[in-house]
């Protein structure tokens, strides 16, 4: 069986010639199904091109990503907003909710996008806001909710559809350390039923939840050990 995720001598190069930027230098590395692994690096390290690389956010400059065994490369943009959709759940730092939807349409709208009949949205929306702690505000504006309230819901409406991979974006950075906790222990236990979990953060603390620990910097990997 293949890796989930083959990264192999992958580049990112802005401005390339005398004045390029090499975000990405040569980066390699293997994901398997189920891994809980951080990549933890600084500010400028290239912790968040490479996210952007893995949820195909972006394009490498050179080398080649293979997911689930396809050469991502080869794939169309439609191809490639269906894996997003289908396989990929993203948490960001800043949660990206719609400031005009309720938190259950929020959590409903990449659902909407891949099609499903409105009883099957419901029922997989409530579960999730369920298991985040977040029914009884299901129907609140955004606006209405604390930081932490809204990450709940950012990380339902990833978790929802169940997609095999959760992409987490300094997913604690604007919340308070026990909320940031309570964050946490929601990615942990997704972690034990089996999903991937992919975290990105600058924090050595909140990288040590994580099963496996990979350090970037300038664009390179330069530790890559098991917690």
């Amino acid at each position: 069986m293949s890796h989930l995720i083959d990264i192999q001598d992958i580049y990112k190069i802005y401005n390339p010639g005398e004045n390029e930027v090499r975000a990405l230098d040569g980066i390699s590395l293997t994901v398997e199904r189920g891994e809980f692994v951080a990549i933890v690096g600084q500010s400028g390290s290239g912790k968040s091109t490479l996210m952007n690389m893995l949820g195909l956010l972006d394009v490498v400059t050179s080398g080649k990503y293979l997911l689930d065994g396809k050469d991502v490369s080869s794939l169309s943009d439609d191809e490639l907003s269906d894996i997003r959709n289908k396989q990929i759940g993203f948490i960001f730092q800043g949660f990206n909710l719609i400031s005009s939807l309720t938190a259950q349409a929020n959590v409903e709208l990449p659902l909407v996008y891949r099609g499903m009949r409105k009883e099957e949205r419901n029922t997989l929306s409530k579960n999730a806001l369920e298991r985040v702690g977040m029914t009884n505000r299901k129907d609140h504006l955004p606006s209405q909710l604390s930081g932490g309230q809204q990450q709940r819901v950012a990380i339902a409406r990833a978790v929802a559809a169940k997609p095999p991979i959760i992409l987490a974006d300094e997913p604690t950075g604007n919340l308070d350390s026990r909320t940031g906790d309570d964050v946490m222990k929601i990615l942990r236990e997704l972690s034990d039923e089996g999903r991937t979990i992919i975290l990105i953060t600058h924090d050595n603390d909140i990288a040590s939840a994580a099963r496996r620990i990979i350090r970037i910097h300038d664009g390179k990997i330069i530790e890559d050990t098991n917690n």
